[in-house]
């Protein structure tokens, strides 16, 4: 095995030192192995999928990440800037001979690692790509006939005949920590970005809160029972820490299986997340189009008005607001109530899903591309082993069956704090003088248009 005298480890979606696949194998490769984390402009500048709740998260898991490599001498070396010159400055300057990445699947992560590679090529650098974001890799869980699976439960019964590796420590020789010398100043490089977001921060970022929430894995003992009902906050909080990797997904898995068993439904979970996004790396074409060709040319009738009031948690339908109230003021929303909504938007309001998918991007704090890709697509009916698009969410039963004393709805809707959960569940029928609003559809016509709408493409 070689060893090499300087390695560059390129951080991305895996912000922690334990359990990092490609910077064990760096330490275990390298005499010294440079910290680093790459600023890009996708990242940085507004665009119309950008997280500012997401980039918050991630900007305090690096400030976490930077404190515990202080421990060992060493800092986090940051860049900003065309990633080309930055090799080509530091093969020459710190003579770095290998660099060093963990795998990630999107198809901007895909052309972003092909022009790493071919830049390290180009300076005489070995690069290196592990695998760690996903509990099973894409070319590994596929069928008899080698080709990828669109129905979850026969990836699943495959997914889980693959033996999981158990979480490995911080690899502690014979690499150490580097460092780069004249290193911007990391401290002031988060200030100015998080200076200019002005997104939620409910939720902390770094391995240190991820290992908390871990720690209650023995809470969800109920979880099957439980996990749809938003009042009682059943469901774990990993989602960002497994988006940014601050939680490995071995250690979720291990925790998991050792605390709660290795059939509990969280489980399954994690292996609904490796599933979305083996198709989003096997059928690129989701980003955009729909799965299911024949449902990329429905006419919706996108009224920006009806958007503007989803998304401002304003559309006379309690669980819907309550929902999109919680997202734009924490950054996160119950996974059952982000079906509800997501459902509404299309097949009530007959909006295009893609808008949904866009506005989750920029307000999720655990905003995966893939992951809220499938989920969309999923809701609207147009992507694979979605719900059929005869089947759509009745909000007002919804609630009724999961927040039946409307204790979730009255958190985020105060205006209707004082009436009963009756009046609440009523409110299609005899809206109050409360502040606020009747409903902006009826239901069941709004269904009834969105089904001749997927007949038509049937």
């Amino acid at each position: 095995m070689k060893t090499y005298s300087k390695s560059l480890f390129l951080f991305r979606r895996d912000l922690r030192l334990s359990d990092n696949t490609a910077l064990n194998a760096a330490l275990s490769q390298s005499l010294e192995v440079v910290p680093a984390f790459h600023f890009n402009s996708t990242q940085t500048e507004p665009h119309s999928y950008r997280s500012e709740p997401g980039l918050r998260f991630m900007i305090q898991s690096l400030e976490a990440l930077d404190s515990r490599l202080q421990q060992d001498n060493s800092e986090l070396a940051i860049f900003q800037g065309p990633i080309d010159d930055v090799i080509q400055d530091w093969a020459k300057r710190l003579k770095i001979d290998a660099v060093w990445v963990n795998r990630d699947y999107t198809p901007f992560s895909i052309k972003r690692d092909l022009a790493l590679q071919k830049t390290c090529i180009r300076y005489g650098i070995e690069f290196h790509s592990c695998s760690d974001l996903l509990l099973v890799e894409p070319e590994q869980a596929l069928k008899k006939d080698h080709t990828p699976y669109t129905v979850f439960t026969p990836f699943y019964n495959n997914a889980r005949t693959i033996s999981i590796a158990k979480p490995s420590p911080l690899e502690r020789g014979p690499g150490t920590f580097g460092l780069v010398g004249d290193n911007p100043d990391f401290r002031s490089v988060c200030a100015t970005i998080l200076n200019n977001l002005s997104g939620p921060n409910p939720i902390e970022g770094g391995f240190s809160a991820a290992n908390r929430l871990l720690a209650k894995t023995p809470n969800y003992s109920q979880y099957a029972n439980e996990r749809d009902i938003p009042a009682l906050e059943q469901t774990t909080g990993l989602s960002a820490h497994l988006k940014f990797g601050t939680c490995s997904p071995r250690k979720a898995y291990w925790t998991i299986s050792e605390k709660l068993g290795s059939n509990h439904p969280l489980i399954r979970q994690l292996y609904w997340r490796d599933f979305l996004t083996h198709v989003a790396f096997h059928f690129s074409k989701v980003f955009g189009h729909a799965f299911k060709d024949k449902y990329d040319s429905i006419p919706w009738e996108n009224d920006p008005a009806k958007f503007e009031s989803w998304q401002q948690g304003a559309t006379g339908f309690p669980i819907v607001d309550a929902g999109m109230r919680q997202l734009n003021a924490t950054g996160f929303m119950h996974n059952r109530v982000r079906m509800i909504v997501a459902s509404f938007l299309v097949k009530d309001l007959l909006i295009d899903w893609r808008w949904g998918e866009r506005t989750f991007a920029q307000r999720l704090v655990d905003y995966d591309p893939c992951v809220n890709n499938g989920n969309w697509q999923w809701a609207a009916s147009t992507g694979c082993d979605a719900q059929p698009y005869f089947r759509i969410f009745n909000p007002w039963r919804q609630q009724e069956r999961f927040d039946p004393n409307c204790e979730y709805i009255r958190k985020w809707i105060p205006e209707l704090d004082h009436l009963p959960a009756k009046a609440i569940h009523r409110w299609a029928l005899s809206p109050s003088n409360a502040d606020y609003p009747s409903p902006i559809v009826e239901h069941k016509q709004a269904s009834h248009r969105a089904k001749m709408l997927f007949e038509m493409r049937r």
